[in-house]
Parts: structure tokens; sequence; C-alpha cells
């Protein structure tokens, strides 16, 4: 009986301790569970993975300038046309047989003036006035801004000619004229020139 019972705690004993060797250690257990989802169970992946697309998408814009965006050359302005602007024609007292031809922008933008293509023609008399005098350069001519040009009607050493109280003004060859009286007129006209644009009275009215 005493070896029965001996045996038999043996064998209790032998089972006891051979039963941890078969069950999963807890450590085993977190690596087996964690190795089955790696990409979500961990959260530091998975913030990994966020802070990327936060980034991409709080990056700031780019700052250069879109296809097309002005560049502030020229401030996107327009050539001017002849009835952007209002026109006066004076007798001018020196040089003699001259007129000076003021030309203002009336509207409430700029535009661009071209300087050289001014026409002046007489009315009933065939031709456009002869360009005299150094070429100009367009600018921008702001609202309520000026520019000036001088007219002459006819040379000292030329006799005869016809006798004029308007003459027709447009800024280029392709556009229609306007009609503009001379103040201080009638005037005598046989050989008509004109000069470019100018910034000012005196340059216009020196050639």
């Amino acid at each position: 009986m005493a070896l029965t019972a001996c045996n038999g705690d043996a064998e209790k004993d032998t089972a006891d301790s051979a039963a941890p060797s078969t069950a999963v250690s807890p450590s085993t257990a977190g690596t087996d569970k964690g190795a089955g989802t790696p990409s979500t169970a961990d959260p530091g992946d998975g913030a990994g993975d966020g802070g990327t697309s936060a980034d991409s998408d709080s990056t700031p814009p780019s700052s250069e300038p879109e296809p097309g965006a002005d560049d502030g050359q020229d401030g996107g302005v327009g050539m001017c046309e002849t009835t952007d602007l209002t026109y006066n024609v004076t007798v001018a007292s020196r040089p003699v047989n001259h007129a000076l031809l003021t030309a203002t922008n009336k509207g409430s933008a700029p535009c661009l003036l071209p300087a050289n293509e001014l026409v002046i023609t007489i009315p009933g008399l065939d031709g456009a006035a002869e360009h005299v005098g150094p070429d100009g350069k367009d600018w921008i001519l702001k609202a309520g801004e000026s520019a000036y040009a001088g007219i002459m009607f006819s040379r000292a050493d030329t006799a005869g000619g016809k006798s004029a109280e308007k003459v027709e003004i447009a800024l280029t060859a392709s556009e229609s004229p306007t009609t503009v009286l001379i103040n201080d007129g009638p005037v005598t006209v046989n050989d008509g020139q004109v000069t470019s644009f100018f910034g000012t009275a005196e340059d216009a009215l020196t050639y």
C-alpha cells in the first residue's frame, strides 16, 4: 500500500512537473499574436503611416506664379486707341507756322502710347503730314496724363497754300481719324510735317 501511494504521488508529481513544459508561455503567446498582425497591432507603425500622410497634406503650395499670371511687365497695359484720348491743337507763337498738339488720356486706366505712328491730315488736302525729328519711345500714358507733338503747316520759303481750320488725327494709320479744330486758326498749309510724341511741349516744338 505504501509503495502504491508513493507511486501515485510520483505520477502526480511527474504530471505536475510536465504540465508547464507543454503550456504556451506568456511571452510566446504575445509574440505569436503580434506576428499575426504586424501592420495593425503596432501603434508605432500606424502613427508613422499617418504622420507621412499628414506631412504630404500639409505641404505649403509652391510660391511660383501660375502660368499666364501677370508678372508685372508693362502692367498688362493695352495700346492706346485714337478714341481713348482727347486732343487740343493750338497755334504756337514760336516757331512760326507751327501748332502744338496735346493728347490727353481721358480714361480711368493707363494705356501704351505709340509714339511714332501719329497721322495728321488736313481735310481737302491729299496725303498725311511727313514725320520730322527723332523717333520717340512708346510709353505708358497714365489716366489724365498728356503727350505732345509739334505740327508744322508751312515752310517760310514756300509760297501759297490752303487755308485750314481743322486737322484730322489718328494714333495709327489703321484707325479712323478724329477731327479737331485748330485754336487761334485758321492756318495756311502748304507742306505739313509732324513730330513724334514727346513728354513736354518744349521738345515737341523744337523741330
